[in-house]
This record gives C-alpha cells, sequence and structure tokens, in this order.
C-alpha cells in the first residue's frame, strides 16, 4: 500500500489524490490509517505524513492527499475525483455493488489504479473484479504473517479451525462455494438482493431474537433479524444485529434499540430455554414493546425449509448485503453448520421470516427504511 500512497513503484506514475474506502468510517480511521497495518505505521514516525482527522485526509509532503470514505454511504463517493484507491475488506461492505460502483466514477484521474485487498468471499462483485482482465489477484495466507502475530495464536487457532470451511476462508483466503446439500445456495441469495433504496414501504416490520442459553465466552451469540413486509408482497431482510457475549440486559436493549429504530409492530422471541426469563427481560428493559413468543417444536433443518423454499420462489429479498448471515445460510445443511457451532443468526432470520409470511394476518400501518 505505501507504494501507492507515496507514489512509488510498482504502481507506476505517483499518485496525487487517492480514496481510502473502508467498511465504516470507523474502519477507514481504525484499521487504515491509524491500526498496526494502516498507513501512518509504514512511516517512521519522523517521515510519517500530516493526518487530519477532521477533513478525513492524510497529506503527504510531496502534495499527494488521501481522503478517507464510508462504503456505507456511496454518495460521499459521488463529485470528488482520483488517480488511486484502497478498499479494504471489500466482502463485508454492506452496499459493495453501489460503493464499488460509484467509486468508478470517480477514478477518472491517471491510470485509474486501485487495491482490494480482503478476506474472501464468494460475491458476485468480487468474482467480477478478480476476473476482469485488468486485474492482479495475489493471495497471503494467515501463516505467511506468522511475523507479525502473537507467539501462540497461529497454533491455537489453527487447531481449531484448520480444515474446517471458515478456517478455509479465514486462514488460507479460499473463496469457498456452497455446502453441498445447502438450503440456501449463494446464487439464491446473491438473486434475493436489491439495493436498501429500492424496498417499498413496510406494512409490518419484526426484530426477531434467538437468546443464548449464556454469555459466558464461546457461548452461543445472540441471534437478532429484522424484516418487513413490503407493500409488493415481498419479505425484506432489513437487518442483522446478532453478537456474541451478550447478558440477557443487554441482548433485550439491543433488540428494543433496532425495533425503535425500524418502527417495527413486534419482537419476536424463542422461549424454549428460559421462556420465563425472555420475557421478563424484556419487560425489565421496556415493558412497553410487544412481544411474541415462539417455540421450537421441530429441527433447524425443518424450520428453514418452508422460508428456503420462499427463497426459491422469489418471496424474499435482502436489503443490502449480510455476510455474516449470509455465509450462515450458506454453509447450513442437514447437519447444520460445517463448524459445529449454533446457527443463531439463520434461527432468527427464520422466526422474522416466518412471522411475516408463513402466519396470515391484515396488514397495518406502512412505512419506509
Amino acid at each position: 500500500m505505501r507504494g501507492i500512497v507515496a507514489g512509488r513503484e510498482p504502481f507506476g506514475a505517483p499518485a496525487r489524490r487517492i480514496a481510502l474506502v473502508g467498511e465504516t468510517a470507523q474502519d477507514a480511521r481504525e484499521v487504515m490509517i491509524e491500526g498496526e497495518s494502516g498507513i501512518l505505521r509504514a512511516y517512521a514516525p519522523f517521515e510519517r505524513p500530516l493526518w487530519e482527522p477532521s477533513r478525513r485526509r492524510i497529506v503527504w509532503e510531496n502534495g499527494a492527499v488521501a481522503y478517507a470514505f464510508s462504503a456505507d454511504d456511496p454518495e460521499q463517493l459521488r463529485g470528488p475525483q482520483f488517480d488511486a484507491a484502497w478498499c479494504d475488506e471489500l466482502c463485508k461492505w454492506r452496499r459493495a455493488d453501489a460503493a464499488f460502483d460509484m467509486l468508478q466514477f470517480g477514478l477518472r484521474l491517471g491510470g485509474a489504479r486501485q487495491v482490494i485487498t480482503t478476506t474472501p468471499r464468494p460475491l458476485a462483485l468480487l468474482k467480477r473484479i478478480m476476473g476482469d482482465a485488468h486485474t492482479r489477484v495475489t493471495r497471503a495466507t494467515t501463516g505467511d504473517n506468522a511475523f507479525n502475530l502473537g507467539p501462540t495464536f497461529l497454533e491455537r487457532i489453527s487447531a481449531r479451525y484448520a480444515g474446517t470451511r471458515l478456517g478455509r476462508q479465514e486462514l488460507n483466503g479460499e473463496i469457498l462455494e456452497d455446502l453441498p446439500g445447502a438450503l440456501f445456495p449463494r446464487a439464491l441469495i446473491e438473486r434475493a438482493r436489491v439495493a436498501p433504496e429500492k424496498v417499498p414501504p413496510l406494512a409490518r416490520i419484526v426484530v426477531a431474537v434467538d437468546p443464548p442459553v449464556s454469555s459466558r465466552e464461546g457461548a452461543d451469540a445472540c441471534g437478532i433479524v429484522a424484516a418487513g413486509l413490503g407493500t409488493d408482497g415481498r419479505v425484506y431482510v432489513v437487518a442483522d444485529e446478532t453478537a456474541a457475549r451478550l447478558s440477557p440486559l443487554e441482548w433485550a436493549r439491543r433488540a428494543i434499540r433496532l425495533y425503535r429504530r425500524l418502527e417495527a409492530d413486534r419482537i419476536v422471541v424463542e422461549v424454549n430455554q428460559g421462556g420465563e426469563m425472555a420475557r421478563a427481560v424484556l419487560a425489565e428493559a421496556d415493558m412497553t414493546v410487544p412481544v411474541a413468543e415462539v417455540r421450537a417444536t421441530r429441527g433447524k433443518h425443518l424450520r428453514a425449509e418452508p422460508v428456503a423454499a420462499l427463497y426459491e420462489q422469489g418471496r424474499v429479498s435482502h436489503a443490502g448485503s449480510f455476510p455474516a448471515l449470509e455465509d450462515e445460510m450458506a454453509e447450513f445443511g442437514p447437519d447444520g453448520l460445517s463448524s459445529g457451532r449454533s446457527p443463531d443468526r439463520l434461527d432468527a432470520l427464520v422466526w422474522a421470516i416466518t412471522d411475516l409470511a408463513l402466519t396470515p394476518r391484515q396488514m397495518p400501518r406502512m412505512r419506509r427504511l
């Protein structure tokens, strides 16, 4: 990366205006610029360029300037122009296609050089970029970076994940396709994707919660997924707020914040394990929030089959990208996830879509996202 920002070989002529695009504004600052592998760390303290956080830019002595952007706001990239760009963790971007496309219109100076650094996922956008005749692909495993890692990290992480699908992706940088027998093939998910601004008014919105049994480290995450029923009769997945190691009150507050933000109609919570606790903790967080309790009477795979059928029928869309949720969907087969962990995000998704599309009821007021 230093080759781009300092205008040195092998990138040809010096770059004068550079776009730094991270998943969020915080990622651009704390990872790409100030992080352990960020731009500022590439220089000795006495030769570092000037970082101006208030203006979101880095200025070098030779006159080159780099500006930080968030991929969550593609409109930021409308107007400015650049002759180089660095895109970090592109496969995590919620609005990857919109942000990347808008960046291309801004690369109208010089040779329009770009560096994309990401853990690969089988996204259509990444495949398109890699298939471009002008793209040069380089790969590195986590082991190749051993010199910069903790002394026991590789041994510990390899013992747990070596050979698994997650390990092949995160440690070896492989692009993994669908798990054989997966209910939700990636092509099906990609076909269901729409831009958030294309979502019609939503007649009903629910926030579904799959609570963890424990908040201890290593315990299941709390699945929190929101979806809405559009005026066109389709279900739109609009948020994934799943998080790990949350206490009961923390996950309740997190779900209620999402409920308030989306102006949802109710929270749907699975009560198989600790039904009384789930009711009580939501009431403690906010007793005015409507709560619907659901209880699993069939296995996870059987519960997910009717939802998968809705995807196949084109009746479910994802408003943007939800990488972690979609990875879990694509890796979910008859025997669960390949990692053996609980599909917490998928469970919450199934409850939300079931409530909206598989439980008949009248449609109330309409809202836009």
